[in-house]
């Protein structure tokens, strides 16, 4: 039995010496190899893909060094201790928000410029009148943003007062028609109203959001496919010296045919900031925005006062927005700067 065990024993110091030989020549073969192999001056790609690009973005600003505006007193809260809550979010939207993520994770190496005259950004805030606990954010941006308003909602006219108060631009925010068995709201206009009916409908409702200076479409996708109907409301709205907004919620809208029949100026939108609502893609939105204002001069953005990452992306973008040049505008300039220019003055 002792003689088994020395036998095994002189047969393991064997293994380790030959485990450890091999070890030393293939140490000794690597070295001469990295030594022999010219350098490349850059390290290879790992498995997960190459890095980033560098971004083109400087860091934004802190928060305080953005223009002071006026404070806005506290809000009220709504009878009972509670508000109404938010709209439901656009069709498509998860109803999640996402982690935030940095902004310049998402933002393309090269981002669009204007050219040297510069170009033009319109924000538009729909669905406004729910409440105001989600309106207060939008009112501190410090720069133009156009506000538009649902009639016939318990804070329709507080939050009128508000948007003027704070020196921002207010529309009327007209229900229409959809497809399907959405629920347009009160206060919304049909296809099977007569022209009478819908003038009356429309006035009253910018009677209650008093210095409103255009109409754009709530939800619509039937109302603006419609002919007599947009007519109708086309005629209204040019009698009563506002403008109209297409919010283009239907690819076939007839706004811009009917609008030309009758000489009368609108506009139309070019991006929706949240369809969906991490802060991402309303991060894309806006650059989205951006290429169509460098390649047209401006750019109508429609976002969703319930989208509760969208004011303060839009605060983080902004200083970066003016330093590639872009300005933001309103729609009533907007529209003056375009009349200006069919008229040549």
């Amino acid at each position: 039995m002792a003689r088994k065990r020395k036998r095994a024993s002189a047969a393991g110091r064997a293994t380790a010496f030959a485990a450890s030989s091999g070890t030393l020549v293939m140490a000794a073969f690597a070295l001469a190899l990295a030594l022999t192999r010219p350098e490349t001056g850059s390290a290879t790609s790992s498995d997960s893909g190459p890095a980033l690009p560098p971004t083109a973005f400087p860091a934004a600003p802190p928060r305080e060094l953005a223009a002071p505006i006026a404070p806005i007193a506290p809000l009220p809260a709504a009878p009972g201790g509670h508000e109404p809550g938010p709209y439901p979010a656009a069709e498509g939207a998860s109803g999640a928000v996402a982690e935030r993520l940095p902004a310049r994770a998402v933002r393309p190496a090269e981002p669009a410029k204007p050219p040297k005259g510069g170009a033009k950004l319109v924000i538009v805030i729909d669905d406004v009148g729910h409440n105001l606990h989600q309106l207060e954010p939008f009112l501190r941006l410090p720069f133009p943003v156009t506000f538009s308003v649902l009639p016939n909602l318990p804070y329709t006219a507080e939050a009128a007062r508000l948007i003027r108060a704070a020196g921002k631009e207010l529309m009327l925010h007209q229900p229409m028609e959809a497809l399907g068995d959405l629920d347009e709201g009160p206060g919304a206009v049909y296809r099977y109203m007569e022209g009478p009916e819908v003038a009356a409908t429309v006035l009253a409702n910018l009677a209650q959001v008093p210095g409103a200076v255009a109409i754009n479409n709530h939800m619509g996708s039937a109302a603006t496919g419609d002919g007599e109907l947009m007519r109708a409301v086309a005629e209204t709205a040019s009698g009563a010296g506002v403008w109209f907004l297409d919010s283009l919620t239907n690819g076939d809208s007839v706004v811009q045919s009917v609008s030309l029949e009758l000489g009368i100026p609108h506009l139309e939108r070019d991006v929706f900031l949240d369809n969906k609502p991490d802060r991402a893609s309303m991060v894309e939105a806006v650059e989205d925005g951006a290429r169509r204002a460098a390649r047209d001069g401006r750019a109508v953005m429609i976002g969703h006062v319930w989208s509760a990452e969208l004011a303060d992306t839009l605060m983080q973008l902004y200083p970066e927005l003016v330093e590639r040049g872009f300005s933001l505008s309103t729609i009533s300039r907007i529209m003056m700067d375009e009349l200006d220019a069919d008229t040549g003055d």
